[in-house]
């Protein structure tokens, strides 16, 4: 028997929304794409918009009194309601329109159950709050972090607000990095799901406050329900006084990449 929207549970909704969105982007993959320029290089493509449309359409039928904040349609309903979902229907629309697989697409409730759907691999990661698990065609398996395979995503996408102080891309330049780790670029926050899946030991991107960025909410969720460290590039709480991020699958990963940013 299928549950319908209104039975399931929010991680559940996030899950289901996920998917929907995660099947048009695969879908729409290698088909000739609408640019819709957003000013200073950046841009999204009818592959968004229709992906975000999916994903909002599960999550008006399970919880339709819900507000949304999405990366293409903005603020429906009230943003200052307990209850709103952020949604990022293609992390990584540049690799998308270019050909390349390495996207996300993310859907997180504001301080609770959030996933990740990888569009080429069918996984989706996810948590309820609690646990952080991966969804696979066989079943749910719990995420557990390891630094063991020392590769480090780090974006190097523009703006760059803590420049000269700090750049990700100085960090590759520091003599203790490559002693350590080996540099990785995804362009993505699908990332952030590999951190917390054991794939990547850190992942380090420059910014403001990420805690409201509909690009980050679902990742920092996953990340912080499977175990990992998580802070700003100063090592400070995510939050409205922070900058970036670093998230690492453990403490003395964490420790390592404060001290080489600070270096």
């Amino acid at each position: 028997m299928i549950n319908s929207p209104a039975s399931l549970d929010d991680a559940e909704v996030a899950i289901a929304a996920a998917r929907a969105g995660a099947e048009v982007v695969r879908a729409r993959y290698g088909q000739r794409l609408t640019r819709i320029d957003k000013g200073a290089g950046d841009f999204a493509t009818d592959a968004d918009v229709e992906a975000e449309k999916a994903i909002l359409d599960v999550i008006r039928a399970a919880r339709p009194d819900d507000a949304v904040l999405g990366e293409e349609g903005g603020e429906q309903g009230a943003a200052d309601g307990a209850r709103q979902w952020w949604v990022d229907p293609l992390c990584g629309t540049l690799n998308y329109a270019v050909g390349s697989m390495l996207v996300a697409v993310n859907v997180a409730l504001r301080n609770g159950p959030a996933a990740v759907a990888d569009p080429f691999s069918g996984e989706v990661f996810f948590t309820d709050g609690a646990t952080a698990r991966v969804r696979h065609d066989e079943g749910d398996t719990l995420l557990v972090p390891t630094p063991s395979t020392r590769l480090v995503d780090i974006n190097l996408d523009p703006p760059f607000p803590s420049a000269p102080g700090f750049r990700a891309v100085d960090l590759l330049a520091r003599p203790g990095f490559s002693a350590h780790f080996r540099p990785r670029v995804v362009s993505t926050t699908l990332a952030l799901a590999w951190v917390a899946v054991g794939r990547r030991a850190a992942y380090v991107t420059d910014g403001g406050d990420l805690t409201g960025s509909v690009h980050f909410a679902a990742g920092i969720a996953v990340c912080r329900a499977a175990g990992c460290v998580v802070t700003g590039i100063d090592g400070a709480p995510l939050g409205r006084t922070g900058r970036g991020l670093v998230a690492a699958a453990d403490a003395e990963t964490h420790g390592m990449l404060l001290s080489l940013i600070r270096g």
